[in-house]
């Protein structure tokens, strides 16, 4: 298939960030006397947004959130991008020979998602291109980010590849009827990832972006369509 757009998730895509998200969930949680794990978050939180996680909590735990835990929350996290947010290997340069129209869509807040891709040096080059759950009703794994963000960028979702590595996400991607790659290169997956479930499966796996055009030298600049 030719594609006529990309969209790529932003945390665990372009930005090693998941682990760094995880970690400091984990910690605020545990001050408030909620222990859960690495795996929980991996299988519950993993590409929600920060509304739909913090549902879940009080839902399954009955645990009543101070009004403050949002912002020390956010602002806490926001400090350990600053110290400790990467980059994922090779991925500026697939933004920067990519020959199609791409966006990033996101379960961040626009502010995360703004300052994430800022410390990365990937700002400039998304630009206007960046969409937000908060601009759709229904976040992922509802299809409505996708399908907002294709419409924007007047793409054809038959003819759209999307670039996840959470199930949330993919489940998102198929549901739109876009076809998904699920990338595994960030530092909470691995080529070791488990297969995943019935309804969440991509259409391919991604382990390093520079085997980006490889797989698909059709989407490079200068290359001609099929």
């Amino acid at each position: 298939m030719t594609f006529s757009l990309v969209i790529f998730d932003c945390d665990g895509v372009l930005i090693d960030s998941e682990i760094i998200s995880a970690r400091m969930l984990i910690a605020e949680l545990a001050k408030l006397g909620l222990m859960i794990d690495m795996d929980y978050v991996s299988r519950h939180f993993l590409g929600r947004s920060y509304p739909t996680v913090i549902r879940q909590v009080r839902a399954e735990f009955g645990v009543d959130l101070p009004d403050s835990f949002e912002a020390s929350y956010r602002e806490n996290l926001l400090d350990a991008f600053r110290g400790g947010l990467r980059i994922v290997p090779h991925v500026r340069g697939v933004l920067e020979r990519i020959g199609v129209p791409f966006c990033v869509a996101t379960s961040s807040s626009p502010r995360r998602a703004d300052m994430s891709l800022d410390l990365v040096g990937l700002r400039s080059l998304v630009g206007e291109r960046l969409f937000t759950s908060s601009q759709v009703a229904r976040g992922k794994p509802e299809p409505d980010l996708f399908l907002h963000a294709a419409a924007a960028m007047g793409a054809d979702p038959a003819r759209t590849l999307v670039i996840e590595d959470s199930l949330t996400g993919i489940r998102a991607g198929l549901a739109a009827g876009m076809t998904v790659w699920r990338f595994v290169g960030a530092s909470h997956l691995g080529p070791g990832t488990d297969d995943e479930p019935e309804g969440a499966r991509p259409h391919r796996r991604l382990v390093s972006f520079e085997n980006f055009f490889q797989i698909a030298p059709d989407l490079a600049k200068g290359e001609p369509a099929a």
